[in-house]
């Protein structure tokens, strides 16, 4: 069962939901490539906010490239999930070479996304990040590290699906909102 038509309609329906943040200037909208950028590009539109992408890679599993073991984000952030990498006995070297392969092509999603423009200073506001969906919540956790290191005011997370609770215990102090089948405001 299909909960949306695409993404424009997923993003209208965020969009709603954030209406408290319309026409301010302390916020911005960082849609996460590829899907998430639709999406948050709705979202930034119905709230008059500057968008931009948030530029992060999963780092898969060696043999098993659909499953993270972590992910990493502009600015150098990086998330690792040591439950993966233990019950795995995922060695250092290969998170080194996996997490160097991938610094290489976000550098490379940086300059075709971005071009010369630098990213939108975050510090002092909230910072809003976009994706259509939520897997193991790892290039998300990437994501908001990244925004605390930039010193974000406040965070939020907007998805149009509930995300697995899984993540929801490794992120404190992060607004999360999502559409299933109404808006639901949820603070953790």
């Amino acid at each position: 069962m299909r909960l949306f038509r695409n993404r424009v309609e997923a993003g209208h329906k965020l969009a709603e939901a954030l209406g408290e943040y319309a026409d301010r200037q302390d916020v911005v909208v960082l849609g996460l490539p590829h899907g998430g950028v639709p999406v948050a590009f709705e979202i930034a539109n119905h709230l008059h906010a500057p968008l931009d992408v948030m530029v992060v890679r999963k780092l898969g599993v060696p043999g098993e490239p659909e499953l993270a073991m972590g992910a990493i984000a502009q600015g150098g952030a990086l998330y690792l999930n040591q439950d993966v990498i233990a019950a795995l006995a995922i060695s250092q070297d290969a998170i080194d070479a996996v997490t160097e392969r991938e610094q290489q092509e976000l550098k490379r999603r940086e300059r075709l996304f971005r071009g010369d423009r630098p990213p939108l200073r975050v510090g002092t506001r909230t910072a809003i990040l976009v994706d259509d969906g939520l897997a193991t919540g790892a290039t998300m956790s990437a994501a908001v590290a990244a925004l605390r290191q930039a010193r974000a005011k406040r965070i939020g997370i907007a998805v149009p699906t509930p995300p697995p609770t899984t993540w929801h215990d490794s992120a404190r102090n992060v607004m999360m909102w999502y559409v299933l089948p109404r808006p639901i405001p949820t603070s953790l």
